[in-house]
């Protein structure tokens, strides 16, 4: 396998943020906006994994997607989460009521929705939105072609939108094809899954189905106090139980490069800030410092 060097920046100054160098293509992950602004670098390709609102109102998508459409990134692939209630259509229609006092008595209308994520407005922005869906695009001219695989599906926690249970994972996962960058709201198990109380709730079936998908880039979210970055060389062999407080955060930037097995780099890129790194940070808020959009640049 051809060497591979990819940079990841995880804490840096936004305004001293070094540009790409020739033959690398940027990627800016966030996930886990909940309808939040904030700044966010440039870049060739913005990436979101979910939870793009509350819980997925008209006027909160909206107020998301007019934001991810004025942003200047060529690129704005997103996916859904959890909290995106209406856009799992089956479920929605028999579990809106749950959320009457916070405008679902009636159900919101799933067409404009619809409409906001792929219309007109979202295609001339360049938006793609993923519900287990492939796709290839060409970031720069003259670079190379990017393949990504988006599922907005996590574990079933407290009958949120697209869960899934243990034994629903394998043929869910198992139709995962292989991509060069793995876009899911859920984490896998062991790796930035970690919640405040100890607990682990990423997918195993999912970490299991790593090996085969090697992606290039692994971004999620869901789990916002692990928030993080971890580098993983598969020569290694499979990946470990990996947290963020096991990361080193106060380096500008790790370089990573493997001849032999490839690398995946896994990114849990909430920016909700939640849990210890938000104590330390002092809560800046929404993609500040300890949750600030993660920035990798990738060699074509």
């Amino acid at each position: 396998m051809a060497e591979e060097k990819d940079i990841v920046y995880l804490e840096y100054d936004p305004s001293n943020l070094p540009p790409p160098s020739s033959g690398y293509t940027r990627f800016i992950c966030v996930s886990d906006t909940h309808t939040r602004q904030f700044p966010v670098p440039d870049g060739d390709v913005l990436l979101h994994s979910g939870d793009l609102t509350n819980t997925g109102t008209v006027a909160e998508f909206e107020k998301t997607m007019n934001w991810i459409c004025s942003l200047p990134h060529k690129w704005k692939i997103i996916i859904a989460g959890n909290h995106d209630l209406p856009l799992h259509a089956d479920w929605y229609e028999m579990n809106h009521s749950r959320w009457s006092n916070l405008g679902h008595a009636k159900p919101q209308d799933r067409g404009r929705i619809l409409d906001l994520l792929k219309g007109k407005h979202a295609q001339e922005s360049n938006v793609v939105y993923l519900q287990d869906e492939f796709y290839t695009f060409q970031a720069r001219e003259g670079g190379r072609s990017w393949s990504v695989y988006g599922s907005p599906w996590s574990p079933e926690f407290c009958n949120w939108a697209f869960g899934y249970t243990a034994t629903e994972g394998p043929s869910l996962i198992s139709k995962f094809p292989k991509s060069d960058i793995l876009l899911t709201h859920g984490p896998p198990r062991n790796i930035l899954d970690r919640t405040n109380q100890g607990d682990l709730p990423g997918c195993p079936t999912l970490t299991n189905t790593l090996p085969r998908l090697r992606p290039r880039l692994h971004l999620f979210g869901h789990i916002h106090e692990a928030h993080g970055a971890h580098i993983h060389p598969w020569s290694k062999g499979n990946v470990g139980n990996v947290q963020n407080d096991q990361v080193e955060s106060n380096e500008s930037s790790e370089v990573i490069e493997d001849k032999d097995g490839g690398v995946t780099v896994f990114v849990n890129a909430a920016n909700w800030p939640m849990g210890k790194r938000r104590r330390e940070y002092q809560n800046f808020g929404f993609g500040g410092p300890g949750f600030r959009p993660v920035v990798i640049d990738m060699l074509d």
